[in-house]
Formats: C-alpha cells, sequence, structure tokens
C-alpha cells in the first residue's frame, strides 16, 4: 500500500495539468483584460479591482494544491513565476498610464527583476536548488498586489478616490521596505542553493 501511496506521489509531482497548475494559468490569462481595461476602456478604477482580485487569489492554487494533494514540482516553479510575471507586466503598464506614482512602481519592478533575474541566472547557469519562497517574502508581494491597484483607485475619478490613495501608502511603504529587506535576507538561501547545485552536478 506504502508502494503505491509513494508511486502516486511521484507521479503527481511531475504532472502538468493539475488543478492548481490550471488556476495559475487563468490568472496569466486576465494579463490581457486588465490591459485592455487600462488603455482600451480607460477605465483605472476597473482594472484595479481586477488587479486587486488576481491578489487576493494568488493563495488559492497553493491551497488546492495542499487540500487535494496535487503539489506538483513544476507547480512549485510555475505559481511563483506567474506572480512575477503578472506583476511586473501590470507594473509596467501602470507606469505607463501613471496610474501610480512612478518613483514606487519603478522602485517595485528594479526589485522584481534584479531578484528575479539573479535566481533565473543562478538557476540555469549553476545549477542552483530551487527554494521555497519565505513567509515574508509572500506577505511583501501579496502587500503589493493591494497597494498598487489602490494607487490605481486613488488616481481615478471614484469619489472615494483620496481613501484608497491614502491606504495604498500606509500599505505600500512597509510592503516595498519588506520586499528589499527580503530580498537580502535571500542572499545566503541562494548561495546554499548554488553550492548544493555544484556539489549534486559533479
Amino acid at each position: 500500500m506504502s508502494d503505491v501511496s509513494a508511486d502516486a506521489s511521484s507521479i503527481a509531482g511531475h504532472r502538468l495539468l493539475t488543478a492548481p497548475n490550471i488556476f495559475t494559468l487563468l490568472r496569466l490569462c486576465c494579463i490581457p483584460l486588465f490591459f485592455w481595461m487600462l488603455f482600451g476602456r480607460d477605465n483605472r478604477a476597473g482594472a484595479a479591482w481586477l488587479l486587486g482580485g488576481l491578489g487576493a487569489t494568488d493563495w488559492v492554487d497553493g491551497y488546492i494544491a495542499r487540500r487535494f494533494n496535487q503539489v506538483s514540482e513544476f507547480g512549485k516553479i510555475f505559481d511563483p513565476t506567474a506572480d512575477r510575471i503578472l506583476l511586473i507586466s501590470t507594473i509596467i503598464g501602470i507606469i505607463i498610464n501613471h496610474a501610480a506614482p512612478v518613483w514606487f512602481c519603478v522602485a517595485v519592478l528594479v526589485r522584481e527583476v534584479v531578484f528575479g533575474g539573479t535566481v533565473a541566472l543562478l538557476t540555469v547557469f549553476f545549477k542552483m536548488k530551487r527554494f521555497d519562497v519565505t513567509w515574508w517574502g509572500k506577505t511583501a508581494t501579496f502587500g503589493m498586489m493591494f497597494a498598487i491597484p489602490g494607487f490605481m483607485v486613488g488616481s481615478s475619478t471614484l469619489a472615494i478616490h483620496p481613501l484608497f490613495e491614502v491606504a495604498a501608502w500606509i500599505l505600500g511603504i512597509p510592503s516595498l521596505l519588506l520586499s528589499y529587506w527580503v530580498a537580502i535576507k535571500y542572499i545566503p538561501t541562494l548561495r546554499a542553493g548554488v553550492r548544493a547545485g555544484r556539489s549534486a552536478a559533479s
């Protein structure tokens, strides 16, 4: 019985078309809709609600994977990668549209590009072992995914837009500082991952 369970777990670990991976893919497919609402419809508030909804459902795929025993190696890579693609692409659109403070968006973009690029390079060229995102890292990303829509609503024509702008600053500044602090704290993890990758290769 244990052998059967182990085989099933191994198969699930390498599956691509699992429910959480499909959910993550659906979230990625919302990116064109976000750009259409922001530029095609000139609806900053609508685009902000969509982005906020995508941020609020960030935990769903992970919950589905754990709840229904559909955790996969691909999903462990695909989920954070999709989050980074979602954040970077929408940030670029927001900067072009001037729907949020440009300096804030640039600071978020620089962090994501530098850190994400570093992880990608170390993984591809130095065979760095994959590592799990820390709770603090998830918290920083979660805060960004709400602060940025808040700035967008704050720059819209909604009657209560000043309240959203204030809330965005209150949430955004700590989340931004936390994201840079987390990136620095990841440095020992990256070094350990590179050493482990080299040891495995040799």
